[in-house]
């Protein structure tokens, strides 16, 4: 395991970023009806573009789900997994206590304290299935432009858009969380946990399944190094 603390630090930041900026948004624009959603939609492809791209030099997952996608394919190391999942996992939560110190209490509440929820209507399973589905193409996405050798130069900018997307596709039936962490964050700061387990489970079963069927079908047999490589100054 190499640089662990480089590693930690850059998923810290980038995923604080990401839930930051991605809750301040969805409280912004609570009152906005549709444009409220695009406004969101936005906020997160953007931020998530800028951090991956940031933070991709060094690690760029900023994702638990991602993460477990590289585990399963043997592109991260299990240790260096595990300190990227922490690192995802607090700096999330570090994101949802400010946010909930920062921001107005009766505006921070407004929106639920900018947890992730299942509309009326949707089942728990149809909820599932739906953030595995956009998960899918979150992570292919990842492979297809960060992992493949082959693949265009683009930074984060195509994973920040397949964000935006999968937000304007299914934000107002779960919230459109495809990240773990990033629903995490905010429930632990607001100790309301309810509906946690959909946004665990099924961004993790959408990512392992792209990842695999990228790395298996897709991508070229010539992979990078078990331990994700070295960090070069």
């Amino acid at each position: 395991m190499k640089d662990p603390v480089r590693h930690f630090t850059a998923e810290f930041i980038g995923t604080f970023a990401l839930t930051f900026i991605g809750g301040g948004a969805i409280i912004a624009a609570r009152d906005a009806g549709g444009a409220g959603l695009i406004a969101v939609a936005l906020a997160h492809g953007l931020i998530l573009s800028l951090m991956i791209t940031a933070t991709m030099r060094i690690s760029g997952h900023l994702n638990p789900a991602v993460t477990l996608g590289f585990l399963a394919t043997r592109r991260i190391e299990p240790n260096m997994a595990g300190v990227y999942i922490i690192a995802q996992l607090l700096g999330a939560v570090v994101a949802g206590f400010a946010l909930k110190f920062l921001v107005p209490p009766e505006q921070f509440m407004a929106v639920h304290g900018t947890i992730q929820e299942v509309a009326p209507g949707v089942s728990g399973l149809q909820a599932l299935l739906l953030e595995a589905i956009a998960t899918f193409f979150l992570t292919f996405a990842v492979f297809g432009t960060a992992v493949d050798p082959n693949a265009p130069k683009v930074g984060g900018f195509a994973i920040g858009l397949v964000v935006a997307v999968d937000i304007l596709a299914i934000g107002p039936l779960t919230g459109a969380s495809m990240n773990p962490a990033r629903s995490f964050g905010p429930a632990f700061a607001t100790q309301n946990f309810v509906g946690l387990l959909i946004y665990i489970v099924g961004p993790s079963i959408g990512s392992i399944a792209a990842a695999l069927v990228y790395d298996k079908i897709l991508l070229s047999k010539d992979k990078e190094p078990f331990d994700h490589g070295a960090v070069k100054g």
